[in-house]
């Protein structure tokens, strides 16, 4: 398995600098929101050929690979100016993931937390934007990963396989899986069932995974912590990778850099 993190967990820095910082730390692989990760983008409509072409040259001379290129737009808003904007930004990301030798670029499916009534609402409008960049996907030859989250548009294995059978195109609309954001009743779930029943029936279309760990505190917030000290079981997780893809990227979220070790070392010991 190939170790990665999301690079803006180690602040924004110039791209060279922080090519640097993350071979030092040890990854395989590192996801990249550039206005996040890299001083001078602050938008995505700011970035150049010049950039993508250092962030190319700069990962490649330190080893690092590019899994995801993130660009998480609010893709089933039912305000129509905000979803066009969304799939426009993530088409030009789509070229923008070519220059720079990224694997997919990522996305979520909304930015709020939704209810029930605005799951439903928001649907069509989610399928009808994904299809509009796998469009454009097809055409560049390149992939989009959309990634699950109870409570976005796109909430669970059901709609995630709906998705994937009405846009009809696996090669280039693939999958980020993130169990943080698939469990919402951790005390009450069968965690070996679940993990094992979403791995056997979407894990084909898994680009990446992303890990971390989490608790809920007594007012039902939500606490990041270090990985196997949180909710997260990972051993139906682990026993899938090792079987059917021991070289999938798994990259590291919400990382404390100055607990990045302990973290790392529990990731290969997946």
């Amino acid at each position: 398995m190939k170790i990665g993190v999301r690079a803006h967990d180690y602040g924004r820095m110039e791209i060279e600098k922080l090519a640097e910082v993350l071979h030092t730390e040890g990854y395989d692989a590192a996801q990249l929101a550039l206005p996040k990760a890299f001083t001078g983008i602050q938008r995505y409509e700011d970035i150049t050929s010049s950039h993508l072409e250092r962030i190319r040259r700069s990962f490649e001379e330190n080893n690092l690979e590019i899994p995801v290129f993130g660009c998480y737009m609010d893709l089933g808003n039912p305000d129509p100016v905000i979803r066009h904007k969304a799939v426009r930004t993530l088409k030009k990301c789509l070229s923008y993931s070519k220059e720079a030798g990224a694997k997919v670029v990522g996305t979520e499916t909304a930015y709020p937390h939704l209810n029930h009534s605005e799951k439903t609402q928001w649907r069509p409008y989610m399928l009808d934007s994904i299809k509009r960049v796998t469009e454009e996907a097809v055409r560049l030859d390149v992939k989009l990963a959309i990634e699950p989250v109870y409570w976005h548009p796109l909430e669970n294995l059901e709609t995630v396989l709906e998705v994937m059978d009405k846009v009809g195109a696996p090669k280039h609309l693939r999958m980020i899986f993130d169990a943080s954001n698939l469990l919402e009743f951790p005390d009450t779930t069968d965690q070996n069932a679940y993990w094992g029943k979403w791995l056997e029936y979407a894990g084909t279309y898994i680009e990446a995974m992303h890990i971390k760990d989490f608790y809920f505190d007594q007012n039902g917030g939500y606490c990041p912590t270090l990985l196997g000290k949180g909710v997260i079981q990972y051993d139906a997780i682990s026993q899938w990778l090792h079987t059917n893809q021991p070289e999938m990227y798994l990259l590291r979220e919400e990382m404390n850099p100055e607990t990045a070790q302990a973290d790392i070392k529990f990731m290969r010991q997946l």
